[in-house]
């Protein structure tokens, strides 16, 4: 049996060096690596972003011979603000209840920016919910498009 010994000579600063060479690989492979992962905020906030498109948008309710548009402005895809057009003087005085609930309906709508868990007082229940109606009809025209498949 022949058994032949061999021995390695290594240099201390050929180890470093390619200790050195092999984290720095590492770390670029990590660099990397997190610079094209897509982020998680990036979704969320696209997702967010296509809410609602930027205009003016109306919607009209009927009360007898008259009709009453409800005006919504969004910019920068948030609810600026809603108000009564074209409401004549004998519906505001058949109808006083109507500006007092647009602004309470508004308030709550600027704060959550949406139409859902609305609360409303008993008093002017029909009125408000006539008024939440008409909100959210304005708000469904301002809705992206979805492409039809």
């Amino acid at each position: 049996m022949s058994s032949k010994t061999k021995i390695v000579v290594l240099h201390m600063k050929e180890l470093i060096y390619t200790a050195i060479f092999a984290v720095l690989g590492i770390l670029l492979i990590l660099l990397l690596i997190f610079m094209f992962l897509p982020d998680k905020k990036e979704k969320k906030e696209t997702a967010e972003t296509m809410q609602y498109i930027a205009g003016v948008y109306n919607s009209s309710i009927q009360f007898n011979d008259s009709a009453v548009d409800v005006e919504v402005v969004i910019d920068n895809n948030r609810i600026n603000s809603i108000s009564l057009v074209n409401m004549d003087e004998t519906v505001a005085a058949m109808y006083p209840l109507m500006q007092p609930a647009l602004d309470s309906i508004s308030q709550q709508i600027y704060e959550k920016q949406s139409t859902e868990n609305i609360t409303f007082s008993d008093e002017n229940h029909y009125t408000s919910t006539v008024l939440l109606n008409a909100i959210e009809q304005a708000l469904e025209k301002a809705r992206p498009r979805q492409a039809e498949e």
